[in-house]
């Protein structure tokens, strides 16, 4: 299915947010998730259903002042 990460429009085989962060290689990572704006927390992504075209955004948190 198509949808948008972080901006950028890609295919990928992954039915819910837990898959997908798997699928992008990122389930070491700690990471932050929206799916269409709304936050998914982690505990939440394994439900989190993907549709064609929703819009997902996977944030690292930065260190810096």
């Amino acid at each position: 299915m198509k949808i948008e990460i972080n901006g950028q429009a890609q295919e990928v085989a992954a039915d819910n947010l837990h898959d997908l962060v798997a699928e992008l290689g990122l389930t070491a990572a700690r990471i932050a998730t929206a799916v269409n704006g709304e936050f998914v927390p982690s505990s939440a992504r394994a439900t989190r259903p993907l549709a064609e075209g929703d819009r997902v955004e996977v944030l690292s948190p930065m260190q810096g002042g």
